[in-house]
This record gives C-alpha cells, structure tokens and sequence, in this order.
C-alpha cells in the first residue's frame, strides 16, 4: 500500500489523530503584480486554497493573510467547503496547494 492511501486510510478509520480540518476555499481575487512564488500573473483570478484549520473562521483567517501577505486583494465572497485531502495533516495549520484561475 502506498503512502497516501496509508494515511488517508488512517485518518479515514481514526487511527491518525489531528485537530484540524480540511476545507478548499474559492475566493475572486485581483493580482496587481506578478507574485513569484506562485508564478501569479497580474490580472482577476479566482483563487483555490487548500486548507488544514481548527475551523471555517481560522481558514478564512488564513486566506486573508495569504492574500496580505503575498500581494492578491480580494474582491468578492469566499467560498469555503469541507473537502478530502491531498496532504496529510501536519502539526501545525497550513495551507497548500494555491492556484489561480484567470478570468476576464
């Protein structure tokens, strides 16, 4: 069995223990510089964010200082959903797996 259905299974059946939960946020965002470590393109964009957090509020907490922090502002309603993981849990919230999908 590979690895990531390992601990998918594990945390599936409670046998790997986290206080967070994985939510994927949809947020409209404008780029007004190219961000580097993303390789994001000025431009309106929707953002896709992956999301260990305590809870909804800590994950929009999270995509607000993303978006502080690296240069996006955005611009309308954030959609948050409880959705299964790509990575594992680690012991710390995090956020991975940022992308963006332009639109005019």
């Amino acid at each position: 069995m590979s690895n990531e259905k390992d601990w998918k299974l594990k945390l599936r059946y409670g046998r790997l223990k986290t206080p967070y939960q994985h939510f994927t946020i949809i947020v409209p965002v404008i780029i007004n510089k190219f961000i580097e470590e993303f390789s994001a393109q000025p431009g309106r964009a929707y953002a896709g964010i992956k999301v260990w957090a305590t809870d909804t509020d800590r994950a929009i907490d999270m995509v607000n200082n993303i978006a502080e922090h690296t240069g996006f502002k955005i611009i309308g309603k954030i959609e948050i959903y409880n959705t299964d993981p790509v990575q594992p849990p680690g012991e710390n919230p995090n956020a991975y797996d940022i992308n963006f999908s332009y639109y005019k």
